[in-house]
């Protein structure tokens, strides 16, 4: 268990990174990071961190695609918690 808290951690500071820094791109019109790529680091774990920064520096706040994608994101996150914890017990 401690390997995955350790791996949560990693890929939630990655994805706090990652997020800001395209936040930052878009506000000085630089070359901005993929939505793939972002979407990528939410299913890898990331998405409780950046559903937190959706609305903490309103990014990606506009584009209820992205919201769409994210949210089914954060569904299988919760899913795969609770089968895990049923299957546990």
């Amino acid at each position: 268990m401690n390997y995955f808290i350790a791996y949560i951690l990693v890929i939630t500071v990655t994805s706090i990174g990652v997020f800001v820094y395209d936040k930052y791109a878009a506000i000085q019109k630089k070359k901005r990071i993929k939505e793939s790529t972002l979407h990528l680091l939410e299913l890898a774990g990331g998405v409780f961190s950046v559903i937190f920064l959706m609305y903490i520096i309103r990014h990606k706040n506009r584009k209820s695609s992205y919201y769409f994608v994210t949210y089914l994101i954060l569904l299988l996150w919760v899913c795969g918690f609770i089968l895990y914890a049923k299957f546990i017990n």
